[in-house]
C-alpha cells in the first residue's frame, strides 16, 4: 500500500489542471458579483487614481530654507529703564532670522547686579531658615540664585528668615507686570521667505511673488488678495492660531506656522502654491496651568571705572514662532500606473473568488454547483467513439481528452 500511495503521489505531480468555466444562472450571485466589481472599480478609479493620484511618482524629500525678518518699533517708560525705544535689535532673538525666532513682549529687569553676598529670595523654599545651621556653607540653593554662606538672615523680630548667599546681588525680582511691556508688538510685521525644492523632479519655488516692483513687499500684507506676500502682522498670526495677543504677550507662548507645499507637477507650476496654517504649540491645558507660557533669562554685562563687573539681568517673556515646512510633489510615471492597475485587476480576481465561496459553500444547492465546477478527467479513460461528444453524435472527431467542455451553462 505504501508503494502504491507514493506512486500515485509522484504521478500527481505531473497532473495538469485546466480551468472549466461554468455560467451559473443565479441572479443573487450575479447581482453580488456585479456589485463587488462596481465597488472595486469605484475604489480604483475614484480613490486610487483620482484622490490619491496613484498614477504619479511621489517625492516627499522636500528641501527647504526659511529666512525671517521683523520690523517694528516700541516705546516704554519704566522705573528700571526710564524712557527707552525698542527696535528689532532689542526684542528679536536670534537677530539674524531663522526658522525659529523669539519676540520679547514682557520682561522683568534687575539692574546693577554685582558679585557679592545678600539674602536669598523668600519665594525659594530651600532658602527658608530659622537658624544658621539650616544654611550649610557652600551648598547651592535648590532652584535659587547662589551658594549659601552659612548665615541665616532675619528681618526685624521675625523667627524665620532666608539664607545669605554668594551670588549676583540684588537677586532677581519676582513680580511680573500684569500688562505686557511691549504691548505694541501686536502691530509688528514679520517677513517669512520660504524656498523649497523637490530634487527628484528638479523643481524649485518660493513663497514670494516674482516681481520687479520694489514697493510690493513694503506695502502688501498676507491675505486672500496677496497669497504670495510673505509679510504677516504678529497680531494676525496669534489670532489665526485662536488666541488673544495681549493675553499671550503677558506670559508668553509658542506659535507654529505650518507651510505646506502639495504640488501636482502634471499641472502648470503656477498651480503649486503654499498653504499656511497656524496653531499654538505650548501646553496650556487650563488658564492657571503652571506649565503654560514661555520665558528665559539673559544678561547684559558691563564694567565700571573701578574695574568691577556688573550686569543687568532680564527675564524675558515673549512669543516663540516655529516655522515648519512640509510637502510632497507628484508627477506621472508609467511604473506606479502599471502597479496600481495590476493591483486593481488582482482585486477583481478577489471579487470572483468571494462570489465563488458564496456559490459553492453558502447556497442551498452548493453541492450541485461544486459538482458542475470541479470535474476529474483521467487520461486512461477509454475514448468515446469518433464523432461522439457527451454521448451524442457529432460531425467532429475528438479524442477522450478533448471531450472536456471548457464552457458550460448551468440553470437552476
Amino acid at each position: 500500500m505504501g508503494q502504491v500511495a507514493w506512486k500515485e503521489l509522484c504521478l500527481s505531480l505531473f497532473d495538469y489542471k485546466t480551468e472549466k468555466y461554468v455560467i451559473a444562472k443565479n441572479k443573487k450571485v450575479g447581482i453580488l458579483y456585479r456589485a463587488v466589481q462596481l465597488f472595486i472599480l469605484a475604489y480604483i478609479v475614484g480613490w486610487v487614481f483620482m484622490v490619491k493620484k496613484g498614477y504619479q511618482d511621489v517625492d516627499t524629500s522636500i528641501q527647504s530654507s526659511v529666512i525671517t525678518k521683523l520690523k517694528g518699533v516700541a516705546f516704554t517708560n519704566t522705573s528700571e529703564l526710564s524712557q527707552k525705544v525698542w527696535d528689532v535689535a532689542d526684542y528679536v532673538i536670534p537677530s539674524q532670522g531663522e526658522s525659529v525666532f523669539f519676540v520679547i513682549t514682557n520682561l522683568i529687569i534687575t539692574p546693577n547686579q554685582r558679585q557679592s553676598t545678600c539674602a536669598e529670595s523668600p519665594s525659594i523654599p530651600d532658602a527658608l531658615c530659622y537658624r544658621d545651621g539650616d544654611c550649610a556653607s557652600g551648598e547651592a540653593v535648590i532652584a535659587g540664585n547662589g551658594v549659601k554662606t552659612g548665615r541665616c538672615l532675619k528681618a526685624g523680630a521675625n523667627k524665620s528668615g532666608t539664607c545669605e548667599i554668594l551670588a549676583w546681588c540684588p537677586v532677581e525680582k519676582r513680580g511680573r507686570p500684569k500688562k505686557p511691556l511691549l504691548a505694541n508688538a501686536e502691530n509688528f510685521t514679520v517677513y517669512i521667505k520660504n524656498s523649497i525644492c523637490f530634487p527628484r523632479f528638479h523643481f524649485c519655488k518660493t513663497n514670494v511673488l516674482e516681481t520687479k516692483d520694489d514697493t510690493y513687499l513694503k506695502t502688501c500684507r498676507y491675505g486672500p488678495e496677496h497669497p504670495y506676500c510673505p509679510i504677516f502682522l504678529l497680531g494676525n498670526l496669534i489670532h489665526w492660531a485662536g488666541n488673544n495677543f495681549q493675553e499671550m504677550a503677558s506670559e508668553g507662548g509658542v506659535i507654529g506656522i505650518q507651510i505646506s507645499w502639495n504640488c501636482d507637477l502634471d499641472k502648470a507650476a503656477s498651480q503649486c502654491n503654499p498653504q499656511y496654517s497656524f496653531s499654538r504649540l505650548d501646553s496650556r491645558l487650563t488658564e492657571k496651568s503652571v506649565s503654560s507660557g514661555y520665558n528665559f533669562r539673559f544678561a547684559k554685562y558691563y564694567r565700571d571705572a573701578a574695574d568691577v563687573d556688573f550686569r543687568t539681568l532680564i527675564k524675558a517673556y515673549g512669543i516663540r514662532f516655529d516655522v515648519i515646512v512640509n510637502g510632497k510633489a507628484g508627477k506621472f510615471n508609467i511604473i506606479p500606473t502599471i502597479i496600481n492597475v495590476g493591483s486593481g485587476l488582482a482585486l477583481m480576481g478577489a471579487g470572483a473568488f468571494f462570489c465563488d465561496l458564496v456559490l459553492l459553500y453558502l447556497l442551498r444547492k452548493s453541492n450541485f454547483y461544486r459538482g458542475k465546477k470541479y470535474e476529474e478527467v483521467r487520461s486512461t479513460a477509454k475514448p468515446l467513439p469518433a464523432g461522439t461528444v457527451n454521448g451524442n453524435q457529432s460531425d467532429h472527431s475528438l479524442s477522450g481528452l478533448d471531450q472536456v467542455s471548457q464552457l458550460q451553462t448551468v440553470e437552476t
